[in-house]
């Protein structure tokens, strides 16, 4: 039998286009198996030789240098910021109160600039852990803490906080909880979850100075161990209603397992030895951002790190341990300080 040459010629072509055919697609099949991607469309063979391209993404360039606190003074200036309500004061006439409130807007833009200026919100787990020499603190650490538990702390102050991630610490009045212008347990779970600090402001705000033994005990207690069994962790940070204390309440506020009390007195430098008495810098309603930015002018020296250097502190293992050595003198009666009204 003869085979008419021109279908022989077809046939042979067609064998030839499927053998290429299967050697593309085995080609697309096992470079796709070897990059682990999915090809985009089956049907479709990949154009071309496989080669190497040049990456998407450039690699990153090395870290920026990063200036901290490195451990080792035993004095450390931390500007730690007290705030009371983050509100427009109601009443015009309420001379305390519009100096206790701090407009939302005046809060947003201090934030702002504590931001753009390089501040670092830490809290006093970070300090007291710089103190025992277990790690650096940023540059320019500032804490900023927020009296009695009101309810804009939440509302208010609580997401601009979250919206430069910052930290903060809510001292709350435990007797308050879920009053109609506090916050209140749920409130209180959500911004431990989210980066606030929980210390204790006793149960109902009281003058510690001029109430009985009873009392105070039941005050600087019963706060830690109510906020102890909503939050199911140490709460280690109490306040002072009013900045009013004595050698008598200080020890009993060590006496309660507290790690770290402060006050209304003025001042930004701190030391393990003077925990229970560190002082605060109060913002004002009302005050200018240049009154506010002089008030954290001078900060605290630092070291810049380059890439290649370990920061100080970073490695050290050393458990932190409680408590810490008390204070050796017993502090001063602080002079009374008007405060926020419950």
């Amino acid at each position: 039998m003869h085979t008419h040459p021109t279908l022989a010629r077809s046939g042979a072509g067609v064998l030839i286009a499927l053998a290429i055919g299967a050697i593309v697609q085995a080609t697309t099949l096992n470079d796709v198996h070897q990059s682990g991607a999915k090809p985009f469309f089956r049907g479709i063979a990949r154009q071309g030789p496989v080669t190497a391209t040049r990456p998407l993404v450039e690699p990153a360039e090395p870290p920026a240098p990063t200036a901290v606190v490195p451990p080792g003074r035993s004095s450390v200036r931390v500007p730690i910021l007290m705030y009371h309500y983050i509100r427009v004061n109601p009443d015009p006439g309420d001379r305390l109160g519009f100096n206790l409130s701090v407009t939302p807007a005046d809060f947003a833009h201090q934030m702002e600039w504590l931001a753009e200026h390089a501040y670092h919100p830490v809290d006093f787990d970070d300090l007291r852990s710089y103190l025992l020499g277990n790690q650096s603190l940023p540059a320019r650490p500032v804490i900023l803490t927020f009296d009695d538990g009101y309810r804009d702390m939440y509302t208010t102050a609580f997401p601009i906080l979250r919206a430069h991630q910052f930290k903060g610490v809510s001292y709350v009045v435990s007797g308050f909880l879920n009053s109609p212008r506090y916050i209140t347990v749920e409130m209180l779970l959500e911004m431990d979850a989210g980066g606030i600090q929980i210390g204790a402001h006793t149960v109902s705000h009281a003058d510690l100075t001029k109430i009985s033994a009873g009392n105070l005990h039941r005050e600087v207690f019963d706060s830690k161990a109510d906020l102890e069994s909503l939050l199911g962790h140490p709460v280690v940070d109490f306040c002072y209603p009013s900045g009013k204390f004595s050698d008598a309440v200080v020890r009993v506020v060590q006496g309660a397992g507290f790690e770290s009390a402060t006050t209304t007195e003025p001042g930004v430098s701190h030391s393990a030895r003077d925990r229970f008495v560190w002082t605060r810098v109060r913002v004002n309603g009302g005050e200018s951002l240049e009154q506010f930015a002089t008030d954290l002018a001078q900060t605290e020296p630092t070291v810049v790190l380059t890439p290649t250097r370990q920061a100080p502190g970073r490695g050290l293992q050393r458990k932190v341990t409680f408590p810490l050595q008390p204070p050796q003198a017993a502090p001063e009666e602080a002079p009374p300080t008007e405060g926020p009204a419950p």
